[in-house]
Formats: structure tokens, sequence, C-alpha cells
């Protein structure tokens, strides 16, 4: 189960089952969880706790220094958890102490092809980031969102859950969720009706949703537009969801269908 060239610190903790392939190198704080396969020359190090069930892909390197310049070596932690998918050359730093000192991966995600999280991310379950996506220091992503091809996350950027963005983006101002944002820099094009009907959300749910995000962006004074909004709305979980995290504090303005 683990080939004969991999370099395994004696006190990581490797559990049952779990495959490591030819020249990977894993350090003394690493915990793999069960059933997980590490394939050939990838690198894991630092604080790393990684659940079970995972399949990390040839040269990924994970648990890696925060690419920060703050940072002065001191312990932090990188937390993954099951059943994601890996790809190759993805890079997955941990947190930093000015950050909270965590970077928190959930469940079920896939990571392709050169996708990096950086310091201080947290990234919620059945995430997708595709090709050459980078996440920004302290960037959140909420559950189910998509991230296409070539876009980039700004530090301390919000996407909501189930939120879609197109490939060569900017992504420079906080998602909704369930909205779609594309365009060299991000604005926000409407609702992820698809995404909403793949996880069987009635349609007169998507219907009350539809209807309260052409009030909430009839035009830019986000502030007024919450306000004059109907408790009838408001009472819709969906809804609720959108004004909760538009009102939440944050660092990055929200993304709009009047954003440049």
């Amino acid at each position: 189960m683990i080939h004969k060239t991999a370099i395994i610190d004696a006190k990581a903790k490797i559990s049952k089952n779990v495959k490591i392939g030819p020249y990977t190198i894993i350090g003394p704080n690493v915990e793999i969880g069960e059933n997980t396969e590490i394939q050939s020359h990838v690198n894991i190090a630092g604080k790393t706790k990684i659940g079970i069930n995972n399949k990390i892909y040839p040269f990924a390197s994970i648990g890696n220094d925060p690419q920060d310049l703050k940072f002065q070596g001191e312990e932090t932690n990188l937390e993954i958890g099951d059943n994601n998918k890996i790809r190759e050359y993805v890079t997955i730093n941990p947190g930093t102490k000015g950050g909270g000192g965590l970077t928190k991966i959930g469940n079920n995600c896939l990571f392709m092809v050169s996708a990096h999280i950086a310091h201080d991310c947290f990234v919620g379950n059945n995430v997708i980031l595709a090709n050459n996506v980078p996440l920004g220091g302290h960037a959140e992503i909420g559950d189910n969102a998509i991230i296409g091809g070539n876009s980039a996350v700004q530090q301390f950027t919000r996407v909501g859950k189930s939120a879609m963005i197109g490939g060569m983006c900017g992504v420079v101002r906080d998602i909704i969720p369930y909205g779609i944002a594309h365009g060299n820099r991000s604005v926000l094009q409407g609702l992820n009706l698809i995404g909403l009907r793949r996880k069987n959300i009635p349609n007169k749910e998507i219907i009350t949703l539809s209807d309260a995000y052409k009030e909430i962006f009839k035009n830019e004074n986000l502030t007024d537009n919450l306000s004059n909004l109907s408790n009838e709305f408001k009472k819709n979980e969906l809804v609720f969801e959108v004004i909760e995290f538009i009102e939440k504090d944050k660092k990055r303005p929200i993304c709009t269908p009047f954003s440049k």
C-alpha cells in the first residue's frame, strides 16, 4: 500500500488502507484518514489533517508555508474533509496567525489541475474549482459553488452557496448565494436556475427567489431595496439566505448587475 520510495516521517499518523505512491513525501505533523489514495510525487507538510476517501494526484503540494510575507513560520493548521479529489499541481496552504490560523476544506470537492487555495480560506462541501483557479487568502466559498477555469478570486472575497462563476473572470466582489457571475471583472448576471433545479428545489420556491432578486437588484441602492422588501419574501428560506449574505459584515462590496 505504501511504495518503498515514499518518505514518510515516523511521527506522521497514517490510517488503515491508505495508498501512498512513489516519491511522495509526508511530514511529521500530518494525519491521513482511511482509504485515502496519495499518488506519486505528492508533498504533504505542516500541521495537516486529511479525512477519509480522498484521492490526491501527482505533484500536488499540500500544507506548505503560506505565500504571505507576514508569515513567520508559526504553527498553523490545514484541515481537509472527506471524499475530495485533488488533481495534479494543486497547491493548498495552511492558515496564518493573523488570519485565524486555519485553512479548512469540506467534503466531496473537486479541485482541478493547478487550482490554488491560499491561507485562511474556507471552502465548503461539493465545491468545484476548475483548472487554474486561484483563491486569494481569506476567501470563503460556499457549498455547491462552481468556479470556472482561469477565474481568480480576490483575497477576502466571498462566493455564496450554489453560486456559479464563469470562466476567465476576476472575482473582486462578493457573489450572492445562487447567483451567476461572469465577465472580465465579475458582474452579476442572474440566478443559477439550473443549479437550483438540480437540487430539486420546488419551482414555487425558485419563482419566489427570482421575484425577490428583481426587487433586491432593481437598482444600485441595495440598502433601500432590502428595507422595502416585502415580509412575504423574507419568509422564503432561499431569499433569507441571500439577504443574510448581503447584510453580513464583509470586506468586499456585493457583486450586482451594475458592477463595473
